[in-house]
């Protein structure tokens, strides 16, 4: 059993603090003429210090309503500049699959609000116009529980986890746990175990000193 254990014990601690950040849409759109043109992050909310993608979508709507034709080779004669107070950088545009779909990737490195301007034009139409986008937050926006009360934790988590593992070697080098009963095997078993409980408490540390 209590190899069973610490083997449960290592993969949930490998598994520890691992997260998943799920896209949504809240972008602006603006029109230009008979362009209709939407700028904004592929994930929101952005979050400092994570890539993420601004992303494009350029169509021209149809006469029946719900319909649209998306725009191709948008950016052949359109630069694109996102900028950050008095910061700017011309950025290369990608074409996505899906007509009309364009991105660029980029790495928010500071809080606050971005724009992007465009500035050309799209099949004869001038296009000269900056587009808000929404803000980059700090990585506090995903943090929980709060870092505050979070380190108190993984820190109580890490020490019985710590001292639980001891116990379990304790218990091997004393006799007091038979792994024996099929040879030398069971006890490599246990071992191999407890290497991988001491090597997700070590990925746990590193963890927690990342995010201080």
């Amino acid at each position: 059993m209590i190899t069973v254990k610490i083997l449960v014990f290592g993969i949930i601690g490998l598994l520890f603090s691992i997260g998943m950040i799920a896209p949504s849409f809240g972008h602006t759109t603006v029109h230009v003429e008979q362009y209709e043109i939407e700028a904004g992050w592929t994930i929101e909310p952005p979050v400092v210090g994570i890539r993420n993608d601004l992303v494009f979508k350029i169509i021209e709507r149809g006469e029946k309503e719900g319909t649209y034709t998306g725009i191709t080779s948008a950016f052949k004669s359109v630069d694109a500049t996102v900028m950050f107070g008095g910061a700017s950088k011309k950025i290369e545009i990608n074409s996505d699959p899906r007509p009309g779909y364009y991105f660029s990737s980029i790495i928010p490195t500071k809080t606050g609000t971005y724009m992007v301007e465009l500035k050309g034009e799209i099949r004869g139409v001038t296009v000269d116009i900056k587009i808000p986008i929404e803000d980059v937050e700090p990585t506090a926006v995903l943090d929980f529980p709060p870092k505050s009360a979070d380190g108190d934790t993984d820190v109580a988590a890490l020490k019985n986890a710590i001292s639980s593992l001891q116990q379990d070697v304790s218990k091997l080098k004393s006799g007091e746990v038979e792994v024996t009963s099929d040879g030398g095997a069971a006890y490599d078993f246990a071992i191999f175990g407890l290497s991988i409980a001491g090597a997700a408490i070590i990925l746990a540390i590193i963890g927690l000193l990342k995010r201080k």
